[in-house]
């Protein structure tokens, strides 16, 4: 099975100082049929003003991810940490038993442009914790390239589920395949360009939905960044 999700079908909110376009329901924008994907809560797409951001709030027993597409993003929490994401960086912030934090952008003329990813943990209660790695261009040219995973293989942040996210930027005849394991979930979300995924022509903001598929496989990018996922099933 493999369902398109178009960008356009995805909850949108305008607040003025924030954009934000929300894949599975979120805030005001409640959908029964995306609620989430295997453990894959939350993807919202992000334009924070210059000047602007999330003031302190609070998270719990979630594993929340940023990803920077452009701009750059500043994150201060409970814990002490306190540092600017920039692209090619991947944060990883695991709420557990309950962590406060705060996001701004400190341009007085550039909007940030991020993803924010929200994973449901396989294990609730856990101490919370923070990571950030930085992942070249040259490392996801024309590959999958595995940014977080559940045992921080090869590099990646690990967040406390079965789950596996790769980052790919992919032009002209690059091309990459990504075996998925009986039982498994995909999802596949473009973050700019197009790209073609398993014979799907996808743009900006469009998603598939995989159940069934033995591989994810893209090809035929023009300034494609996409990231895909390999989930757990979770009803």
């Amino acid at each position: 099975m493999i369902a398109l999700r178009p960008a356009a079908e995805r909850g949108h909110a305008n607040h003025g100082w924030l954009d934000s376009w929300h894949s599975f329901s979120f805030a005001d924008y409640q959908d029964p049929g995306h609620v989430h994907w295997g453990p894959l809560r939350v993807i919202n797409e992000d334009r924070v003003a210059a000047g602007q951001g999330f003031g302190t709030h609070g998270h719990r027993d979630m594993e929340i991810i940023s990803y920077v597409l452009e701009g750059a993003l500043a994150h201060r929490d409970s814990m002490g940490n306190g540092a600017s994401i920039v692209p090619g960086e991947v944060q990883r912030l695991s709420a557990g038993t309950g962590i406060t934090h705060s996001e701004y952008n400190h341009s007085r003329t550039d909007t940030t442009h991020f993803l924010q990813i929200w994973i449901i943990p396989d294990r609730r209660g856990i101490a919370p914790s923070y990571e950030q790695r930085r992942f070249e261009d040259g490392e996801k040219r024309g590959r999958l390239r595995l940014v977080a995973s559940g045992d921080g293989a090869d590099g990646s942040v690990r967040i406390q589920q079965d789950a596996r996210l790769y980052a790919g930027l992919f032009d002209g005849d690059e091309a990459a395949t990504l075996a998925l394991a009986p039982g498994r979930l995909g999802y596949v979300h473009l973050a700019r360009g197009t790209l073609e995924v398993n014979g799907q022509r996808l743009g900006p903001g469009d998603a598939l939905k995989l159940r069934d598929e033995a591989a994810i496989v893209v090809a035929n990018g023009r300034d494609a960044e996409v990231l895909v996922f390999d989930l757990p099933p979770l009803e």
